[in-house]
C-alpha cells in the first residue's frame, strides 16, 4: 500500500483515534531511539583497572655537563697590587682546542698597565735622584758641622792661652778672659751635640726617601712581572673550555676580568663528569643527597647514563629568564664515557620515591570534592567510591584503600555521576 493512501485513510479517522494511533506510533519510534542513544553513550565510557607493581616518583630537569675537577686558567693575580682593577681580553684561543702545558691561551689588553709602568719608571727615577740628593746634602751638612767643631776647638785653645796669660793682668781682664774661654767651651759642646742631632736627622731623611724609593722599586717590579703575565699560558695539558660570567655567558674576546675573578678558561678532567641542574623551590624539598638519577643526552637521546645526587644547595638563587627561585643540584655521572663533553645538555630524571607491590591508577580517574577524594567504579552498577591515595607522580597515584585490582574505574565521570551518592571508606569496612 502506498504511503499516500495510508495518510489519506489516517486523516479520515475520528480525532480520538488519530491521537491514540499517533501516540502508539511515537512510542514505537522514539523508545528504540532513546535506548540506542543510551547504549551508544555508555559504549563510549573508558575504563581502566589498577596497575600492580612498582611505582616511581621522579622529577625531571634539564642540566648541563661540567667536569667535576678542572684546572683554572687565570689572569695575573698580582693585578690588584699593580693597581689594575679591570683587564679586557684582547685575544683568545678557540674553545675546545687541546693545548699543551705552556701553550698560548689568551692575551689581555696591556695599554693600561703599560701606561702605569711608564709612570712608575719616571717616579722611580725621580725618587732615585731625591735619594742621591739627600745623601749629598747630608754629607755636605755633616762636613760643615765637623769643620765648625775643628775651628771651635782651635778657638778654645786660643781662649785657654789668653786665660793663662791673664793671670798677671787686672782682675777685670782676667775675668773677661775666663768668660770668653767658658763661652767658647760651651759653644763647642753645643756643636758636638748638634752634630749628633744632624747626623740622626740626615739618616732619617735618607731613610724616608730610601723607603719611598724602595716602595716604588717594588711596585715597578710587580708591574714588570704582571705585564708579562698578560700573555696567559696553559698551566697543564688539556682541552680549553671558556669560563662563564656571573650571568652565565661565556667569556670571550672583549670580556672584562677583575683581580677577584680572573679566570679566563678551564682545563676540565673529562674522566669524571657531573650535571649541574636547577630545581624550583616547590620540588627542592623532595631532592636529597644520594638519590639515583637517569640521564639522557640531547645529543644522543638513545644513550642513558646513571648518576647520583651529590650536592643540594641550601640557598636559592634567581637565574636569568626565571621568575622563581631555584636551587642548584649537582649530579655525579657514575658511568665513564669518552664522548661526554662540557656544556652538553642533559635530561635528568631524579628518582625521589619508590614503592613496591602497590596499586596505582591514572590521575585522570581521580576526582576531588572538598577534602574528599573519590573514583567512579563499575561494579554491579556505577559506584562513587571514596579512596585513600599515597605517592603521586605526574601521571598516576598509588591507591592505599578503596579499590581492588579487579575493579574497573571510569577515566571520566559517567552520565549518572550527579545522582550518585558517595560510598565512604568507613562504609566499606
Amino acid at each position: 500500500m502506498k504511503l499516500s493512501n495510508i495518510i489519506s485513510r489516517f486523516t479520515l479517522l475520528p480525532l480520538k483515534k488519530r491521537i491514540l494511533y499517533g501516540s502508539i506510533l511515537a512510542v514505537i519510534v522514539i523508545v528504540p531511539l532513546v535506548l540506542l542513544t543510551q547504549k551508544s553513550a555508555s559504549s563510549t565510557d573508558l575504563y581502566v583497572t589498577p596497575a600492580y607493581g612498582e611505582f616511581f616518583v621522579t622529577i625531571t630537569t634539564t642540566g648541563e655537563l661540567e667536569a667535576k675537577n678542572s684546572i683554572e686558567i687565570k689572569g695575573p693575580e698580582e693585578a690588584r697590587a699593580a693597581g689594575i682593577w679591570q683587564m679586557k681580553i684582547s685575544n683568545l684561543i678557540a674553545e675546545g682546542t687541546v693545548v699543551k702545558k705552556g701553550s698560548f691561551v689568551a692575551d689581555l689588553d696591556k695599554s693600561e698597565i703599560t701606561s702605569k709602568l711608564k709612570e712608575s719608571e719616571l717616579s722611580f727615577q725621580k725618587l732615585n735622584a731625591q735619594y742621591t740628593q739627600a745623601k749629598l746634602d747630608s754629607t755636605l751638612a755633616l762636613t760643615q758641622a765637623r769643620d765648625e767643631m775643628v775651628n771651635m776647638f782651635y778657638s778654645l785653645e786660643e781662649k785657654k792661652i789668653i786665660l793663662d796669660q791673664s793671670s798677671f793682668e787686672a782682675p777685670a781682664v782676667k775675668r773677661q778672659a775666663q768668660i770668653d774661654y767658658e763661652r767658647t767651651e760651651r759653644t763647642l759642646k753645643q756643636a758636638k751635640k748638634n752634630y749628633v742631632t744632624k747626623t740622626l736627622q740626615s739618616i732619617a731623611k735618607i731613610q724616608a726617601v730610601g723607603a719611598d724609593l724602595e716602595k716604588e722599586r717594588q711596585k715597578m717590579t710587580i708591574m714588570l712581572s704582571t705585564v708579562q703575565k698578560f700573555t696567559i699560558l696553559a698551566p697543564a695539558d688539556g682541552m680549553v673550555v671558556y669560563a662563564r660570567e656571573w650571568n652565565g655567558k661565556k667569556k670571550i674576546v672583549g670580556s672584562t676580568l677583575s683581580p677577584w675573578e680572573s679566570t679566563v678558561a678551564t682545563l676540565p678532567d673529562l674522566t669524571t663528569m657531573e650535571s649541574i641542574t636547577y630545581v624550583n623551590e616547590v620540588d627542592i624539598q623532595k631532592i636529597a643527597k644520594g638519590q639515583t638519577v637517569t640521564l639522557k643526552l640531547d645529543a644522543d637521546p638513545n644513550k642513558k647514563l646513571a648518576g647520583t645526587v651529590t650536592n643540594v644547595a641550601n640557598i636559592g638563587e634567581q637565574r636569568p629568564n626565571s621568575d622563581s627561585k631555584v636551587f642548584e643540584v649537582r649530579i655525579l655521572i657514575n658511568d665513564r664515557d669518552t664522548t661526554l663533553r662540557p656544556a652538553m645538555t642533559t635530561a635528568n630524571e631524579i628518582l625521589v620515591a619508590k614503592a613496591s607491590n602497590v596499586l596505582s591508577i591514572p590521575l585522570e580517574a581521580v576526582h576531588v570534592e572538598g577534602t574528599t577524594t573519590f573514583v567512579y567504579l563499575k561494579r554491579s552498577g556505577v559506584v562513587k567510591q571514596e579512596v585513600k591515595l599515597g605517592l603521586q607522580n605526574d601521571n598516576a597515584a598509588v591507591v592505599v584503600d578503596g579499590v581492588s585490582s579487579k575493579d574497573e574505574i571510569f577515566l571520566s565521570p559517567p552520565q549518572s555521576a550527579s545522582t550518585l551518592k558517595l560510598q565512604s571508606l568507613k562504609a566499606t569496612l
